[in-house]
């Protein structure tokens, strides 16, 4: 499975990726249709060109090859440029072709990202600049989105609260007329980021931020009776809808553990470490159905629909729990998913690169685009690199402390 997908990294996801630099206004192009069509007029979003940015500087750390440090460098210039506001402060959610801001709210969900690329960016090419730019992001975080519970989650361009329209836009909630004031997947991303920013700079602020998102995951994200994490919340995080989303909780498992290691806190690892393994289980007796992930389940409604990302982030997952727990039925499941992967989700099509989704018979989707704002190198890039890494290092400190 390594060498298939080292080289599945390196011929076919980088290649691709490469092509949608754009040379004239800078950034990455938008959006290629499911038909492979490149719309080079398509609005640019900044959590697809952060994400791009953290992909080639990430591929450049691994791999070695200067040609990705130059597509870092270039996407890292069109960020700084261009999705940043000097004026307010923070990143922009929407850019226009041409790099203009066409939706310029702010969110804390896009700042995390952008903190996450420069991070990366930063290890690769030892610019200090970049690291600075993400911790005044953090510090932005901090001062502007940290509340008594939690994180507020969306802002105009100057910093006043608006509706979080953006991530709680669940099909289910609207149907239901609700509105998430915050959400999990925000306090994954910001945890992310922070463990990225904090591994790479050793900041003390940043490590006590960290340590208190891996509390408020514990305390309020994790449900104990479930063994799963919450999605939707209210202002003070209570739990606004019985939900489970299997992709989410899969890609938590083996994050809440990265960032536990690379705090080094020993108390934390093993209180975190003893309701991930959960996670892994919950979500293997759930949500795996005949070789690869269910999307979500909603109340008593299961969504079968199989999406790129989530069996992406299920082979890193379940080969997370298997260092863990010894528990070679998750080592079964990251080899099956990477047999589907193969079978249903890479696209066959000579320039293409992965779908977005096949239904439970495996037919793909054909009106949802292979590049959006959404649709990028981030979850199966990271799939790769995580086990390429993996390889080389195969339990890792964090494993050899609770072994």
């Amino acid at each position: 499975m390594i060498g298939e997908i080292k080289t599945h990294l390196t011929e076919r996801i980088i290649p691709f990726w490469k092509k949608l630099k754009d040379e004239k206004h800078g950034g990455f192009y938008g959006y290629v249709d499911y038909d492979l069509k490149m719309d080079q007029k398509a609005p640019k979003g900044v959590i697809l060109n952060s994400r791009i940015l953290w992909f080639f500087a990430n591929s450049y750390s691994l791999l070695k090859n200067e040609d990705d440090l130059l597509f870092a460098k270039h996407s890292y210039e069109f960020l700084v440029d261009k999705c940043m506001d000097h004026e307010y402060g923070g990143v922009y959610w929407m850019l226009s072709a041409e790099g203009e801001p066409v939706e310029d709210m702010k969110h804390t969900y896009n700042q995390a990202f952008a903190i996450y690329a420069l991070a990366s960016y930063y290890e690769a090419s030892k610019d200090e600049a970049a690291l600075c730019k993400a911790l005044d992001l953090f510090e932005l975080i901090e001062s502007k989105c940290k509340d008594a519970f939690g994180y507020i989650e969306a802002f105009d361009r100057k910093w006043h609260a608006i509706d979080n329209n953006k991530l709680s836009d669940n099909k289910h909630l609207s149907a239901e007329g609700v509105t998430a004031e915050k959400t999990m997947n925000t306090l994954l991303h910001v945890l992310e980021a922070y463990t990225e920013l904090y591994r790479v700079s050793h900041h003390a602020a940043v490590g006590d931020k960290l340590y208190e998102l891996l509390e408020l995951f514990e305390q309020k994200v994790y449900n104990p009776q479930a063994d799963i994490l919450e999605v939707f919340f209210d202002y003070q995080l209570n739990s606004i809808s019985d939900m489970h989303s299997y992709g989410h909780d899969i890609e938590a498992a083996w994050l809440l553990d990265r960032a536990c290691e690379v705090l080094g806190n020993e108390d934390m690892i093993k209180r975190t470490y003893a309701y991930t393994v959960k996670l892994a289980y919950k979500v293997s007796g759930s949500a795996f159905e005949n070789g690869a992930l269910n999307n979500e389940r909603f109340k008593s409604y299961i969504d079968r629909t199989r999406i790129w990302w989530v069996q992406a982030e299920g082979i890193v997952g379940f080969i997370n729990a298997y260092e863990k727990s010894g528990d070679s039925g998750f080592l079964g499941h990251a080899n099956a998913l990477w047999e589907y992967i193969k079978d249903y989700i890479m696209d066959k099509r000579v320039e293409g690169e992965w779908v977005w989704s096949v239904d439970f018979d495996g037919n793909p989707a054909s009106g949802q685009p292979i590049v959006e704002p959404w649709k990028c190198p981030y979850h199966n890039g990271r799939m790769c690199f995580e086990v390429i890494r993996r390889n080389v290092d195969v339990r890792g400190k964090l494993y050899e402390r609770i072994s």
